[in-house]
């Protein structure tokens, strides 16, 4: 195994550490060493990435008790909240199985709404007042 170099003293002169630096002369100028671009060169502090929550949390407590409320539900029980979420986890992932097929068939990328009509409409629940024969989107200005 070859012998590791040694380190200089944290005691030792601070210009004697200047003149055995490798980065050079751009020191404390943002610059680190290299020509590379961005990325390229020297490791330095990542950023911290963010930690990925359950997104089906943003459906809150208030928002279930209000979809409750507009369907005539007086009391509601604590374990309802998470048996909703999962509802309507269950469902959204359905229609939007449907609207994936939609779109690989007309080769796009971009959900529209006659997709999310179309999908509705294939699992039983259509959306009435968007009949697909007399829908027309408003085109962009």
């Amino acid at each position: 195994m070859p012998p590791t170099p040694r380190r200089p003293n944290a005691a030792a002169s601070s210009s004697t550490a200047a003149a055995r630096s490798t980065l050079g002369q751009g020191l404390g100028k943002g610059r680190v060493g290299g020509v590379g671009g961005k990325g390229l060169g020297k490791a330095l502090a990542k950023r911290h990435r963010k930690v990925m929550k359950d997104t089906i949390r943003g459906i809150t407590k208030p928002d279930i008790r209000r979809l409750a409320r507009r369907g005539g539900v007086k009391r509601i029980s604590a374990q309802i909240y998470e048996e909703a979420r999962h509802a309507l986890v269950t469902r959204l992932k359905a229609v939007l199985h449907d609207c994936v097929i939609y779109l690989e068939h007309s080769s796009r990328k971009t959900v529209t709404v006659t997709d999310v009509i179309f999908a509705l409409k294939r699992i039983g629940t259509p959306i009435y007042g968007f009949d697909a024969d007399t829908y027309k989107p408003k085109g962009r200005k």
